[in-house]
């Protein structure tokens, strides 16, 4: 099976092209038609399967296909993550997935200045789409 017999759109097609991706493996071929189908969710693997491809995927491509019909600035997907470390390396998979896509993401964290964050927040918070990697144990924080 190949990644092109999941129904996943051009722009992400293009984008695991260059990143050399070319067979999905068992987690992503399970995951992805089920999460572009609408359904929920719960899938469990090991380190380094390919987990993070199975559910940003789905959701770049459905956030493409879903998009808001008012311009408000809203957040349209939420990633929540223990650590801040996973929360960047989820936000950097996203950015690399959907890079050929009019879709902006950013990772907040605590432990840090706001300024920054808020600033990403503001600046991407355009009605196009808001992908955020929330790290919740540190929030509280800063």
């Amino acid at each position: 099976m190949q990644f092109t017999s999941l129904n996943i759109i051009d722009p992400i097609l293009k984008s695991l092209k260059e990143e050399g991706y070319v067979t999905p493996t068992p987690i992503q071929q399970q995951a992805i038609p089920i999460v572009l189908n609408g359904t929920d969710l719960l899938g469990c693997a090991q380190t380094g399967t390919g987990k993070t491809a199975a559910f940003a995927i789905p959701i770049l491509q459905l956030l493409t296909a879903h998009k808001p019909t008012d311009h408000k600035k809203k957040i349209r997907s939420l990633i929540v993550t223990p650590t801040r470390e996973l929360a960047i390396q989820i936000g950097e998979s996203f950015k690399t997935y959907g890079k050929h896509l009019k879709l902006h993401s950013t990772v907040i964290f605590g432990g840090v200045n706001q300024s920054s964050q808020v600033a990403a927040l503001n600046r991407h918070a355009t009605g196009n789409c808001k992908i955020i990697a929330y790290n919740f144990a540190q929030a509280g924080e800063s």
